[in-house]
């Protein structure tokens, strides 16, 4: 059974859902733009139905209790303070940390960080943003994937055009992969005040104060051939960056939604990989 907690920390309230024994595993699972936790409804039956513990909050600016105004308050190292703090609150000593999309990029930080707190890592399309950096520089598709990113820096009206004409825009990122009902849920939450600037603003901070280095924590890292945003070049360049156990799984035909799109397939992958590193 999934139950809604409200976790609350220095950084505000964030609203997460939850299942699973409590005395079971924990695993913290971290969703991209434009989302909530609710992305990875399919992920948390899987393991709460394994033992798991599984939380998935509504980060930074998704939670309205958690939503501060500014574009720097969404740096990357107060994401990482984020996912310390959330598990901090919850008891849990270390955690298997899950992340997709923007809360891929703050998987692999809080991994780099706090590599003594994360007993395994699960990023799903974001590629090792040193890996990313790299090709930003070296490979042209990847410069052209990511130009979006320097467009919604760039301009303010952006939120005004994603929302226009029932939040068509917003709803085209979906790209019908995922789930109509999650689709709108997403839609209704982006729409309340402030809440699109919030999650833009996430493309909007500083850029991060230090450089990420090569993550030593048992890492499994499931890309998909589909996916937009991040190329092959990026997907590949990753396993540089990562010098513990690795796995790299390629889904061939699949979008940038995988979580939603191949639930059972990524389930599987997850708990292969959770089942690999660590009893219950």
């Amino acid at each position: 059974m999934v139950t809604h907690l409200s976790i609350t920390t220095g950084a505000g309230v964030f609203d997460a859902i939850a299942a699973g024994p409590p005395e079971g595993r924990p695993v913290l699972l971290l969703h991209g733009f434009p989302q909530t936790g609710l992305a990875w409804r399919r992920q948390i039956e899987a393991l709460a139905a394994d033992g798991y513990r599984v939380v998935a909050p509504d980060q930074r600016g998704y939670s309205p209790g958690a939503r501060p105004q500014q574009p720097e308050d969404y740096r990357i190292s107060l994401l990482v303070d984020d996912v310390v703090s959330i598990t901090e609150e919850l008891g849990w000593t270390t955690f298997d940390l899950v992340g997709h999309d923007w809360g891929g990029a703050a998987a692999w930080w809080t991994a780099d960080a706090h590599p003594g707190r994360v007993r395994t890592l699960t990023v799903v399309s974001t590629p090792h943003p040193g890996a990313l950096a790299t090709t930003l520089r070296t490979d042209q598709d990847q410069r052209r994937r990511s130009h979006y990113m320097i467009d919604w820096r760039k301009d303010p009206a952006t939120e005004e055009r994603m929302l226009a004409d029932d939040a068509r825009e917003l709803r085209d990122f979906y790209a019908g992969k995922v789930p109509r009902d999650s689709a709108d849920a997403y839609v209704r939450h982006l729409s309340q005040s402030g809440a699109l600037t919030a999650a833009l603003n996430w493309y909007r901070a500083d850029r991060p104060e230090r450089a990420i280095g090569v993550i030593g924590v048992p890492t499994l890292y499931v890309w998909s051939t589909d996916d937009s945003a991040f190329g092959p070049a990026a997907a590949q360049e990753t396993e540089r960056w990562v010098n513990g156990p690795y796995r790299f799984e390629t889904l061939q035909g699949v979008s940038h939604w995988i979580p939603e799109e191949a639930p059972e397939t990524l389930s599987h992958l997850l708990l292969d990989h959770l089942r690999a590193h660590g009893k219950h």
